[in-house]
C-alpha cells in the first residue's frame, strides 16, 4: 500500500515534455498559467495543478477521401464541396500544413479549449476554400493558377488563424474533381 501511494504521489510531481511538445499547467487557484513547459522534466505540485501537452511539431491537416469523418478531434476533413467561377461543382482535396504558436498555446487552451479542430480549424478550412474557388474556373483551378489558388488561400487561413495562435505554413491541393466523382463530400 505504501509503495501504491509513494508511486501515485511522484508521478503526480512530475511533468515530462518531450521534444516537439510543450506543456500548460493548470491551477486550480489560478487557473491556466501563462508559462508553458518546454522539453524536459518539470515539477509540479500533485492534485492541484494538470498539465496537458500540446504538439507543437507541423501538423498535417489531410482534406481527402480515406479520413474517417466520425472522430470529429482528428486533424483533417472529407472532400470539400465548393463551387468555381464558371457554375462548377466541385469536390476539393490537399494538405494544409500547421502549427501552433509556442506563447499562444495557453490562451488556446483557456479560449477555444482541447478540441481547437473542431471549432476552428476545420470549419474556416471549409469556409476559406469554398469562398476562394469562387475567384477561379474549374480549368484554373487545375492547371494554370493553381499556385496562385493555394497562395491565396494561405493569405486567407493566415489572416483568420494568426491572430488565434496558428500558424499556416504551406497549402498543398490535391485532386479538385467534378463532385459527382465523390461519395462522401462535406457539404454544411
Amino acid at each position: 500500500m505504501y509503495s501504491f501511494v509513494m508511486e501515485d504521489v511522484l508521478k503526480g510531481l512530475f511533468i515530462y515534455v518531450p521534444p516537439g511538445y510543450v506543456a500548460c499547467v493548470y491551477d486550480l487557484g489560478r487557473g491556466v498559467l501563462k508559462k508553458v513547459l518546454t522539453p524536459g522534466l518539470h515539477f509540479k505540485i500533485p492534485f492541484w495543478q494538470k498539465a496537458k501537452l500540446f504538439n507543437t511539431q507541423t501538423l498535417e491537416y489531410s482534406i481527402s477521401r480515406d479520413f474517417n469523418s466520425q472522430n470529429e478531434r482528428a486533424l483533417g476533413d472529407i472532400p470539400i464541396a465548393a463551387m468555381t467561377k464558371d457554375g462548377k461543382r466541385i469536390a476539393v482535396e490537399g494538405t494544409i500544413l500547421l502549427r501552433l504558436d509556442i506563447h499562444q498555446i495557453p490562451s488556446i487552451w483557456q479560449t477555444i479549449g482541447e478540441d481547437f479542430v473542431a471549432k476552428i480549424i476545420r470549419p474556416t478550412v471549409r469556409s476559406r476554400i469554398r469562398m476562394v474557388t469562387t475567384r477561379y474556373d474549374q480549368g484554373e483551378l487545375v492547371g494554370e493558377k493553381r499556385d496562385a489558388v493555394e497562395d491565396d488561400l494561405k493569405n486567407e487561413l493566415e489572416r483568420i488563424f494568426y491572430s488565434r495562435g496558428i500558424f499556416v505554413e504551406n497549402v498543398l491541393l490535391g485532386e479538385i474533381a467534378n463532385i459527382t466523382k465523390y461519395v462522401n463530400v462535406a457539404k454544411e
